[in-house]
C-alpha cells in the first residue's frame, strides 16, 4: 500500500489585499523524496514554505502535514504529531545571536520538557559531529562563526528532535562554490542515514540538480509544472527557458547526467 504524502496541498490561495499571490494550487510531497520549489521573484515560493509551516494562512484551501491540517487542529495536537516531527534551516542558519551553539541546539530539546540535561548533553555532541563541527566550537557565539559553520550548525538544531520532515531555505545562499558544494554532499550524507523528506527553496542551479528529485515550478500565480529536474528543464517556458538557461544551466545539467541519483 502506498504510504500517504507527507505534505498535501489542495486549491490553495494565497492573497493580500486585492493582490494575488497563488491561485488554486494542488501539491503533494511524497515521502523520502527531495521536492524544490522554484519560481521568479514575487512568485511566492517563501510564501508557500511558510504556509506548509502553518505561519501564514491561506486565503482558501488547505495545507495537511503527516495527514493533520495546520488550521483547524487543535495547538497541542500539531505540536505533539505536527511541529515535534519537522526541523527548519532558515535562510542565513538564523541562529539565536544571544545563545552559544551549545544552547542554540539544545534549545528545541530542551523545549520538549522531557529529557534531562545529561541526554541534552550528549545529544548537543552527537548532532555537532554528525554536521562535522568538533565539541570545542559549542561555546562559541553566532558573531564568532563562519557563513559555513552557521550553516552547518542550524542543520544540526533543525536535526535536533530527528525528524521525518526537513524544510530548507535557501540552504546554500551565502556560500562560496567549495563551501556550498561541501553543503550539498552534507545534506546528501544524512538524507541517505536518516532517510528524511525534504522541501527545499533555492535559486541555486547546482544545490538544485545535486538534491532535487522533483521540482515544482511557480508562475503566473499558478504551478505550472512538476516532475524531475530533467523533465522541467526541457519544457518550453519563458520562465523555464530562462531559469535553466546559460552557461551556469548547461553545466549544471551536464553535470546531473554523469552523477549518482541523490535518492
Amino acid at each position: 500500500m502506498r504510504d500517504r504524502p507527507v505534505i498535501e496541498i489542495e486549491g490553495l490561495w494565497t492573497r493580500f489585499g486585492n493582490h494575488v499571490v497563488h491561485r488554486d494550487i494542488d501539491l503533494s510531497v511524497e515521502r523520502g523524496e527531495v521536492m524544490t520549489l522554484v519560481g521568479g521573484s514575487g512568485s511566492g515560493k517563501t510564501t508557500m514554505l511558510r504556509q506548509m509551516l502553518g505561519l501564514e494562512l491561506p486565503a482558501r484551501g488547505t495545507v495537511k502535514v503527516f495527514g493533520h491540517s495546520l488550521h483547524g487542529t487543535a495547538s497541542e495536537v500539531l505540536d505533539q504529531e505536527v511541529r515535534s516531527r519537522w526541523g527548519v534551516l532558515f535562510q542565513n542558519g538564523a541562529l539565536f545571536s544571544a545563545l552559544s551553539v551549545y544552547n542554540n541546539i539544545a534549545l528545541p530539546m530542551r523545549e520538549l520538557g522531557t529529557l534531562d540535561e545529561a541526554l541534552i548533553r550528549d545529544m548537543v555532541i552527537m548532532k555537532l559531529a554528525m554536521v562535522g563541527i568538533e565539541s570545542r566550537h559549542a561555546g562559541k557565539m553566532p558573531s564568532e562563526l563562519s557563513g559555513g559553520m552557521v550553516k552547518r550548525i542550524g542543520l544540526a538544531r533543525a536535526l535536533a528532535l530527528e525528524p521525518d520532515l526537513l524544510f530548507l531555505d535557501e540552504p546554500t545562499a551565502g556560500l562560496d562554490p567549495d563551501r556550498s558544494e561541501s553543503f550539498v554532499k552534507l545534506i546528501q550524507q544524512l538524507r541517505a542515514q536518516l532517510g528524511f523528506t525534504v522541501v527545499m527553496v533555492t535559486h541555486d542551479l547546482d544545490t538544485l540538480v545535486a538534491l532535487s528529485d522533483r521540482v515544482a515550478v511557480l508562475s503566473d500565480q499558478r504551478l505550472i509544472a512538476i516532475g524531475s529536474v530533467k523533465t522541467i528543464a526541457a519544457m518550453n517556458d519563458p520562465f523555464i527557458n530562462n531559469f535553466f538557461g546559460g552557461e551556469r544551466g548547461h553545466r549544471a545539467l551536464d553535470a546531473l547526467d554523469g552523477a549518482v541519483p541523490a535518492s
